[in-house]
Protein backbone atom coordinates (compact mmCIF):
# COMPACT_ATOMS: atom_id res chain seq x y z
CA UNK A 1 0.00 0.00 0.00
CA UNK A 2 1.44 3.60 -1.02
CA UNK A 3 2.35 6.16 2.34
CA UNK A 4 -0.22 8.73 2.20
CA UNK A 5 1.28 12.43 1.08
CA UNK A 6 1.55 12.53 5.08
CA UNK A 7 3.60 9.63 5.66
CA UNK A 8 6.05 10.56 3.15
CA UNK A 9 6.97 14.29 4.87
CA UNK A 10 7.06 12.51 8.65
CA UNK A 11 10.15 12.47 9.36
CA UNK A 12 12.12 10.10 11.24
CA UNK A 13 14.49 10.99 14.38
CA UNK A 14 15.81 9.59 17.47
CA UNK A 15 14.75 10.17 21.13
CA UNK A 16 16.32 8.80 24.68
CA UNK A 17 13.21 7.17 25.91
CA UNK A 18 11.95 6.16 29.39
CA UNK A 19 9.62 2.28 28.35
CA UNK A 20 8.58 1.98 32.04
CA UNK A 21 8.43 3.57 35.25
CA UNK A 22 12.56 2.43 36.25
CA UNK A 23 13.14 5.60 34.51
CA UNK A 24 16.33 3.90 32.29
CA UNK A 25 16.54 6.27 29.12
CA UNK A 26 17.50 4.80 26.06
CA UNK A 27 17.76 5.41 22.34
CA UNK A 28 14.01 5.36 20.52
CA UNK A 29 13.44 5.55 17.04
CA UNK A 30 10.43 7.75 16.39
CA UNK A 31 8.70 9.79 13.57
CA UNK A 32 7.80 13.61 13.96
CA UNK A 33 4.94 14.77 12.03
CA UNK A 34 4.84 16.70 8.80
CA UNK A 35 5.39 20.43 8.30
CA UNK A 36 2.22 21.90 8.67
CA UNK A 37 1.45 25.62 7.51
CA UNK A 38 1.71 26.85 10.70
CA UNK A 39 4.43 24.79 12.39
CA UNK A 40 8.41 25.12 12.51
CA UNK A 41 11.20 22.18 12.15
CA UNK A 42 13.48 22.66 14.82
CA UNK A 43 16.79 20.94 15.58
CA UNK A 44 17.83 20.35 18.38
CA UNK A 45 21.02 21.47 19.90
CA UNK A 46 20.48 21.58 23.71
CA UNK A 47 17.81 20.43 26.28
CA UNK A 48 17.85 20.77 29.89
CA UNK A 49 16.88 18.47 32.27
CA UNK A 50 14.41 19.81 34.50
CA UNK A 51 13.20 17.79 37.95
CA UNK A 52 10.02 17.18 36.33
CA UNK A 53 11.19 14.82 33.98
CA UNK A 54 12.71 12.61 36.32
CA UNK A 55 9.40 12.93 38.38
CA UNK A 56 7.83 11.92 34.74
CA UNK A 57 10.05 9.08 33.75
CA UNK A 58 9.48 7.02 37.12
CA UNK A 59 5.94 7.86 36.79
CA UNK A 60 6.06 9.88 40.49
CA UNK A 61 3.08 11.97 39.32
CA UNK A 62 1.20 8.66 37.90
CA UNK A 63 0.36 9.98 34.41
CA UNK A 64 3.10 8.68 32.83
CA UNK A 65 2.78 7.44 28.83
CA UNK A 66 4.83 4.94 27.73
CA UNK A 67 7.96 5.07 25.63
CA UNK A 68 7.94 8.69 26.94
CA UNK A 69 11.28 10.97 25.62
CA UNK A 70 11.13 14.03 28.27
CA UNK A 71 12.51 17.58 28.11
CA UNK A 72 11.22 20.65 27.97
CA UNK A 73 13.95 23.44 27.96
CA UNK A 74 14.48 22.97 24.01
CA UNK A 75 17.14 25.33 22.16
CA UNK A 76 18.01 24.38 18.72
CA UNK A 77 18.12 25.94 14.79
CA UNK A 78 14.83 26.40 12.75
CA UNK A 79 15.20 23.91 9.70
CA UNK A 80 12.43 24.59 8.19
CA UNK A 81 9.18 26.57 8.45
CA UNK A 82 5.54 26.51 6.55
CA UNK A 83 4.06 28.53 4.61
CA UNK A 84 1.89 30.56 6.80
CA UNK A 85 5.06 31.05 9.43
CA UNK A 86 6.20 34.71 9.02
CA UNK A 87 8.35 35.43 12.36
CA UNK A 88 11.02 32.68 11.99
CA UNK A 89 12.97 31.39 8.90
CA UNK A 90 15.83 28.46 8.58
CA UNK A 91 19.00 29.62 10.69
CA UNK A 92 17.20 31.44 13.61
CA UNK A 93 18.19 30.03 17.12
CA UNK A 94 14.79 29.42 18.75
CA UNK A 95 13.57 27.66 21.67
CA UNK A 96 10.40 25.19 23.40
CA UNK A 97 9.46 25.44 26.80
CA UNK A 98 6.58 23.50 28.39
CA UNK A 99 4.19 23.63 26.11
CA UNK A 100 3.54 23.15 22.03
CA UNK A 101 0.03 23.76 22.13
CA UNK A 102 -3.33 24.52 22.98
CA UNK A 103 -6.95 25.23 22.24
CA UNK A 104 -5.54 28.77 20.94
CA UNK A 105 -9.36 30.15 21.34
CA UNK A 106 -10.13 30.54 24.55
CA UNK A 107 -10.04 33.51 27.27
CA UNK A 108 -6.67 32.44 28.53
CA UNK A 109 -5.20 31.71 24.79
CA UNK A 110 -7.02 35.25 24.15
CA UNK A 111 -5.35 37.10 26.14
CA UNK A 112 -1.47 35.63 26.20
CA UNK A 113 -1.80 32.83 28.99
CA UNK A 114 -1.90 29.93 27.05
CA UNK A 115 -0.30 28.10 29.99
CA UNK A 116 -4.17 28.46 31.78
CA UNK A 117 -5.86 26.92 28.58
CA UNK A 118 -7.74 23.68 29.67
CA UNK A 119 -6.82 21.97 26.31
CA UNK A 120 -3.15 22.79 27.00
CA UNK A 121 -0.71 20.48 24.96
CA UNK A 122 2.24 19.89 27.09
CA UNK A 123 5.67 19.64 25.22
CA UNK A 124 5.93 15.87 26.07
CA UNK A 125 3.83 12.80 27.55
CA UNK A 126 0.51 13.50 26.57
CA UNK A 127 -1.67 13.75 23.02
CA UNK A 128 -1.31 15.90 20.57
CA UNK A 129 -4.25 17.89 18.78
CA UNK A 130 -3.74 15.60 15.99
CA UNK A 131 -3.83 12.38 18.02
CA UNK A 132 0.05 12.26 17.61
CA UNK A 133 1.67 11.54 21.31
CA UNK A 134 3.99 14.13 22.12
CA UNK A 135 8.05 13.65 22.58
CA UNK A 136 10.23 16.07 24.19
CA UNK A 137 13.77 17.45 23.74
CA UNK A 138 16.11 14.64 24.60
CA UNK A 139 15.43 14.01 20.79
CA UNK A 140 17.49 15.41 17.68
CA UNK A 141 14.27 17.52 15.92
CA UNK A 142 10.94 18.43 16.89
CA UNK A 143 8.08 20.36 14.72
CA UNK A 144 6.25 23.21 16.66
CA UNK A 145 3.46 25.13 16.16
CA UNK A 146 4.91 28.66 15.34
CA UNK A 147 3.00 30.37 18.54
CA UNK A 148 4.50 28.29 20.11
CA UNK A 149 8.00 29.14 19.39
CA UNK A 150 10.39 31.76 21.41
CA UNK A 151 13.68 33.36 19.49
CA UNK A 152 16.61 33.67 21.61
CA UNK A 153 19.03 37.02 21.83
CA UNK A 154 22.01 36.56 19.97
CA UNK A 155 23.95 37.30 23.61
CA UNK A 156 22.26 34.35 24.83
CA UNK A 157 24.49 31.30 24.48
CA UNK A 158 21.67 27.83 23.77
CA UNK A 159 23.30 26.25 26.62
CA UNK A 160 22.52 28.24 29.20
CA UNK A 161 19.82 29.61 27.56
CA UNK A 162 17.99 26.46 27.65
CA UNK A 163 16.84 26.20 31.30
CA UNK A 164 15.10 29.62 31.37
CA UNK A 165 12.65 28.45 28.85
CA UNK A 166 11.08 26.09 32.24
CA UNK A 167 13.27 27.74 35.31
CA UNK A 168 13.39 31.21 33.94
CA UNK A 169 9.95 31.82 32.91
CA UNK A 170 8.39 30.06 36.67
CA UNK A 171 10.09 32.40 38.49
CA UNK A 172 9.61 35.52 36.22
CA UNK A 173 6.07 35.11 35.76
CA UNK A 174 5.22 35.39 39.40
CA UNK A 175 7.30 38.20 40.10
CA UNK A 176 5.43 40.14 37.21
CA UNK A 177 2.32 39.18 38.14
CA UNK A 178 2.20 39.30 41.64
CA UNK A 179 4.08 43.08 41.69
CA UNK A 180 7.50 41.69 43.28
CA UNK A 181 9.62 43.24 40.48
CA UNK A 182 10.01 46.80 41.97
CA UNK A 183 13.50 48.28 42.56
CA UNK A 184 14.21 48.55 46.09
CA UNK A 185 11.82 45.94 47.76
CA UNK A 186 12.86 42.76 49.23
CA UNK A 187 12.37 39.55 48.13
CA UNK A 188 13.41 36.27 49.30
CA UNK A 189 14.32 33.32 47.58
CA UNK A 190 13.61 29.81 49.15
CA UNK A 191 15.60 27.05 47.73
CA UNK A 192 18.68 27.57 45.70
CA UNK A 193 18.54 25.19 43.22
CA UNK A 194 17.84 24.92 39.62
CA UNK A 195 14.68 27.53 39.86
CA UNK A 196 16.27 29.39 42.74
CA UNK A 197 19.68 30.57 41.35
CA UNK A 198 17.64 31.83 38.44
CA UNK A 199 15.16 34.29 40.46
CA UNK A 200 17.86 34.94 42.48
CA UNK A 201 19.26 36.78 39.44
CA UNK A 202 16.21 38.40 37.93
CA UNK A 203 15.58 39.62 41.27
CA UNK A 204 18.63 41.76 40.96
CA UNK A 205 18.14 42.56 37.35
CA UNK A 206 14.89 43.66 38.59
CA UNK A 207 16.82 46.18 40.90
CA UNK A 208 15.86 44.44 44.39
CA UNK A 209 17.18 43.67 47.43
CA UNK A 210 17.99 39.36 47.31
CA UNK A 211 17.94 37.30 50.60
CA UNK A 212 18.48 33.46 49.85
CA UNK A 213 16.74 31.25 52.43
CA UNK A 214 18.11 27.80 52.58
CA UNK A 215 18.56 25.12 55.06
CA UNK A 216 21.63 24.22 53.68
CA UNK A 217 24.57 26.85 55.46
CA UNK A 218 27.49 25.68 52.78
CA UNK A 219 25.07 27.43 49.92
CA UNK A 220 26.10 30.87 51.80
CA UNK A 221 28.84 31.92 49.86
CA UNK A 222 27.68 30.72 46.65
CA UNK A 223 24.34 32.88 46.73
CA UNK A 224 26.27 35.86 47.85
CA UNK A 225 29.65 36.02 45.74
CA UNK A 226 28.55 33.85 42.92
CA UNK A 227 25.03 34.72 42.36
CA UNK A 228 25.02 38.20 43.97
CA UNK A 229 22.59 37.69 46.72
CA UNK A 230 22.54 40.53 49.31
CA UNK A 231 21.74 38.04 51.97
CA UNK A 232 21.38 34.76 53.26
CA UNK A 233 19.16 33.13 55.88
CA UNK A 234 19.50 29.93 57.39
CA UNK A 235 15.73 28.17 57.88
CA UNK A 236 17.53 25.61 60.53
CA UNK A 237 18.49 28.84 62.62
CA UNK A 238 16.25 30.39 65.10
CA UNK A 239 18.26 33.38 65.90
CA UNK A 240 18.90 33.70 62.22
CA UNK A 241 15.60 33.74 61.19
CA UNK A 242 14.45 35.97 64.29
CA UNK A 243 16.61 38.52 62.38
CA UNK A 244 15.16 38.23 59.52
CA UNK A 245 11.02 38.37 60.80
CA UNK A 246 8.86 40.93 58.68
CA UNK A 247 11.37 42.26 56.39
CA UNK A 248 10.43 40.77 53.26
CA UNK A 249 7.93 42.11 50.93
CA UNK A 250 7.37 38.65 49.07
CA UNK A 251 9.14 35.23 49.19
CA UNK A 252 9.43 32.92 45.25
CA UNK A 253 8.88 29.44 47.47
CA UNK A 254 10.77 27.18 44.87
CA UNK A 255 10.76 24.10 47.31
CA UNK A 256 9.62 21.22 46.80
CA UNK A 257 9.72 19.38 50.15
CA UNK A 258 7.33 19.59 52.46
CA UNK A 259 8.53 22.14 55.18
CA UNK A 260 6.73 24.07 58.49
CA UNK A 261 5.73 27.38 57.04
CA UNK A 262 4.68 29.20 59.72
CA UNK A 263 7.85 30.40 60.21
CA UNK A 264 8.46 31.64 56.61
CA UNK A 265 5.55 33.34 56.02
CA UNK A 266 6.88 35.18 59.66
CA UNK A 267 9.45 36.67 57.57
CA UNK A 268 6.85 38.25 55.34
CA UNK A 269 5.94 42.03 56.28
CA UNK A 270 2.21 43.30 56.25
CA UNK A 271 0.45 42.55 53.43
CA UNK A 272 3.63 40.18 51.95
CA UNK A 273 3.15 37.60 49.81
CA UNK A 274 4.51 34.14 49.06
CA UNK A 275 4.57 32.95 45.57
CA UNK A 276 4.64 28.50 45.56
CA UNK A 277 5.90 27.44 42.17
CA UNK A 278 7.74 23.87 43.41
CA UNK A 279 5.44 20.95 44.39
CA UNK A 280 5.40 19.32 47.70
CA UNK A 281 4.41 15.54 47.04
CA UNK A 282 2.09 16.28 50.58
CA UNK A 283 -1.07 18.72 51.23
CA UNK A 284 0.84 21.76 52.86
CA UNK A 285 -0.82 22.36 56.85
CA UNK A 286 -1.15 26.46 57.37
CA UNK A 287 -2.80 28.30 60.16
CA UNK A 288 -5.44 30.62 59.08
CA UNK A 289 -3.68 32.82 61.25
CA UNK A 290 -0.34 32.99 59.80
CA UNK A 291 -2.49 34.51 57.19
CA UNK A 292 -5.05 36.64 58.33
CA UNK A 293 -3.43 38.30 60.83
CA UNK A 294 -1.05 40.53 58.59
CA UNK A 295 -2.94 40.29 55.39
CA UNK A 296 -0.47 38.19 53.23
CA UNK A 297 -0.96 36.23 50.72
CA UNK A 298 -0.07 32.50 49.53
CA UNK A 299 -0.37 32.01 46.04
CA UNK A 300 0.79 29.55 43.11
CA UNK A 301 2.25 29.91 39.58
CA UNK A 302 3.14 27.52 37.17
CA UNK A 303 5.37 28.84 33.79
CA UNK A 304 3.65 31.38 31.71
CA UNK A 305 2.13 32.77 28.58
CA UNK A 306 4.32 32.74 25.33
CA UNK A 307 4.72 36.68 25.09
CA UNK A 308 5.81 36.41 28.83
CA UNK A 309 8.31 33.85 27.80
CA UNK A 310 9.66 35.73 25.50
CA UNK A 311 9.71 38.93 27.19
CA UNK A 312 11.59 37.21 29.81
CA UNK A 313 14.82 35.57 27.34
CA UNK A 314 14.75 39.60 25.97
CA UNK A 315 14.94 40.88 29.82
CA UNK A 316 17.80 38.01 30.73
CA UNK A 317 19.50 39.20 27.64
CA UNK A 318 19.53 42.90 28.39
CA UNK A 319 20.67 41.60 32.31
CA UNK A 320 23.34 38.72 31.31
CA UNK A 321 20.78 36.32 33.16
CA UNK A 322 21.60 32.44 32.44
CA UNK A 323 21.74 29.11 33.89
CA UNK A 324 24.20 27.80 35.57
CA UNK A 325 24.66 24.43 33.83
CA UNK A 326 26.91 21.12 33.71
CA UNK A 327 26.44 20.44 30.28
CA UNK A 328 26.86 16.47 29.50
CA UNK A 329 26.53 13.98 26.36
CA UNK A 330 23.79 12.30 25.64
CA UNK A 331 25.10 8.94 26.96
CA UNK A 332 25.34 10.18 30.46
CA UNK A 333 21.96 11.14 30.87
CA UNK A 334 21.30 8.30 33.43
CA UNK A 335 23.74 8.81 35.54
CA UNK A 336 22.70 12.77 35.08
CA UNK A 337 19.57 11.61 36.81
CA UNK A 338 20.57 9.76 39.64
CA UNK A 339 22.97 12.51 40.33
CA UNK A 340 19.90 15.32 39.76
CA UNK A 341 17.55 12.59 42.33
CA UNK A 342 20.48 13.51 44.96
CA UNK A 343 20.51 17.04 44.03
CA UNK A 344 24.43 16.75 43.16
CA UNK A 345 24.03 19.05 40.32
CA UNK A 346 24.91 23.42 40.08
CA UNK A 347 22.12 24.06 38.87
CA UNK A 348 21.48 22.94 36.09
CA UNK A 349 22.03 19.24 33.44
CA UNK A 350 22.05 20.51 30.00
CA UNK A 351 22.56 17.82 27.42
CA UNK A 352 24.30 18.65 24.17
CA UNK A 353 21.98 16.95 22.16
CA UNK A 354 23.57 18.41 18.79
CA UNK A 355 27.17 16.71 19.24
CA UNK A 356 26.76 13.56 21.64
CA UNK A 357 22.80 12.08 20.47
CA UNK A 358 23.63 10.12 16.87
CA UNK A 359 26.80 9.03 18.35
CA UNK A 360 24.98 7.66 21.67
CA UNK A 361 22.41 5.87 19.75
CA UNK A 362 24.75 4.60 17.55
CA UNK A 363 27.21 2.97 20.12
CA UNK A 364 23.26 1.74 21.72
CA UNK A 365 22.61 -0.32 18.72
CA UNK A 366 26.34 -1.89 18.22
Amino acid sequence: MAPTAAEQHTRKAVGLAARDASGHLSPLAITRRSTGDDDVVIKILYCGICHSDLHSIKNEWKNARYPMIPGHEIAGEVTEVGKNVTKFKAGDRVGVGCMVNSCQSCESCNKGFENHCPGIIPTYNTVELDGTITYGGYSGMVVVHERFVVRFPDTIPLDKGAPLLCAGITVYSPMKYHGLNVPGMHLGILGLGGLGHVAVKFGKAFGMKVTVISSSPGKKEEALERLGADAFVVSKDAEEMKAAMSTMDGIINTVSANIPMAPLLGLLKPNGKMIMVGLPEKPMEISPFALVAMNKTLAGSCIGGMKDTQEMLDLAAKHDVTADIEVIGAEYVNTAMERLAKADVRYRFVIDIGNTLDKAAATASE
